[in-house]
């Protein structure tokens, strides 16, 4: 395979960072193509962690190019900061980050437009308040500011203008900075960003072309999806492996292969609905043992057994080839292991997702229950070295979703991954 597709199946957090950097080993081009400052990926090193919210999880990795496609939203003070820390750590990314010049900017209309509707809103969502959701927003009103308009500082006035022109038809916009405090700064960062800016899906296409292995990142996860997910409580992109062609900006059969990071047990930020939710003993036992807290946010993950519902969904609209389970090191204490496999919903058993969305709220899980293996697989690093019933809890989560395992992670070490199969071939 020649392009991978990495996206995550559930609700985010699912330990993307991790695969990408593993497999980033390999590949030639890792290509951020959703989402912005909202997401956290976390890769450890000898010891050494690093967190990324906008630069791919392969500037690890000295061989990869990194690139920041066209459907993501950029912060650019939060990637200038990302890039001068990995710059101190040792890590040039001078020659190898590429910023597409149609991916827009988040500025600070967007961040207290976000914090000031979360705070007042009827339903509030549960989102970083990081300006994502204003950002798209402007995007597709088009009074959005590309990173292409900071190349013509002309351009970029006229752009931020009308940018603030119609903001200010929107009420509960928050206190912001005015237009020419924003205009002199963004004058500077220019400086910093031109020579990163360039036609990105050009380039994409040349590597593969060239047959060059090229790695596509999503952030947040499936079930987060603005079309897909559990709709109002989502995120403002698309998080699925078919948008992975549209913000990197390549034809959908260039894609060779996609991944789905799923972990062996179920966590959500934030609100909306989560029928395995373990609000006891047992969830806060889940939340310390995985170090379940937001790396974007802080705030504590909710935790649950896993469901299988949800993920059949991620495996159908992603066109899943093979599952990476994380975080299986995390259940290796436990006697027993439920799954969900199915609904209960006023008197009836169901095995999708109910329509409309909100009933998820009165769903009651139906579980199988698994035995534990209660034995240490933070340090296998064989499929046959697994625990006899570790694989059979792996079997069970392959079965129900119809999708094979590809791989396996047991810690949050480079070295803790088994894979069944050659991803780049």
């Amino acid at each position: 395979m020649s392009s991978v597709v990495i996206v995550g199946a559930q609700w985010g957090d699912e330990g993307k960072g991790k695969v990408v950097d593993c497999l980033s080993e390999s590949a030639d081009m890792v290509v951020r193509f959703n989402g912005g400052a909202n997401a956290g990926h976390t890769i450890i090193v000898d010891d050494e962690e690093y967190v990324l919210h906008l630069i791919p999880s392969g500037a690890i990795r000295e061989k990869a190019d990194c690139v920041i496609g066209n459907g993501c939203v950029i912060d650019a003070d939060q990637l200038l900061s990302e890039y001068d820390e990995l710059m101190r750590r040792g890590i040039d990314l001078s020659k190898r980050l590429f910023i597409s010049g149609f991916a827009h900017l988040v500025l600070p209309h967007h961040k207290a437009a976000d914090g000031a509707w979360e705070g007042n809103s009827k339903v509030a969502l549960g989102t970083t308040k990081r300006g994502i959701g204003p950002a798209y927003c402007d995007k597709y009103a088009r009074f959005g500011v590309r990173a292409e308009d900071l190349l013509e500082e002309k351009d970029l006035r006229n752009k931020l203008e009308a940018a603030y022109a119609y903001r200010s038809r929107w009420s509960g916009s928050g206190e912001y900075p005015g237009l020419e405090e924003v205009f002199e700064h963004l004058r500077k960062i220019a400086k910093r960003l031109s020579p990163f800016i360039v036609d990105t899906s050009l380039l994409i296409n040349k590597r593969i072309d060239e047959g060059k292995r090229v790695l596509f990142e999503g952030a947040q996860g499936t079930l987060l999806d603005v079309d897909f997910g559990t709709y109002p409580y989502v995120t403002s992109s698309n998080p699925v492996a078919p948008y992975a062609a549209i913000g990197a900006g390549v034809g959908i059969r260039q894609l060779d292969m996609t991944l789905g990071v799923v972990k062996a047990y179920l966590t959500r930020v934030g609100t909306g609905p989560f029928p395995t939710e373990l609000d006891s003993e047992v969830g806060e036992k889940l939340r310390q043992q995985g170090g379940e807290v937001g790396r974007t946010t802080g705030r504590d993950r909710r935790t649950g057994w896993l469901d299988l519902i949800p993920l059949r969904l991620s495996a159908r609209v992603n066109g899943l080839d093979g599952l990476v389970v994380s975080k299986l090191d995390v259940l290796d204490s436990y006697e027993e292991i439920p799954v969900c496999v199915a609904y209960k919903l006023r008197g009836k058993t169901i095995t999708e997702i109910p329509l409309p969305v909100v009933l998820m709220d009165e769903v009651e899980p139906v579980y199988e229950i698994l035995p534990g293996w209660q034995s240490d697989t933070s340090e296998v690093t064989k499929w046959s070295d697994l625990p006899a019933k570790a694989q059979e809890y792996l079997k069970f989560i392959a079965e129900g979703c119809g999708i094979p395992v590809s791989g396996i992670s047991v810690g949050q070490r480079r070295d803790q991954i088994i894979w069944l199969e050659e991803v780049f071939q």
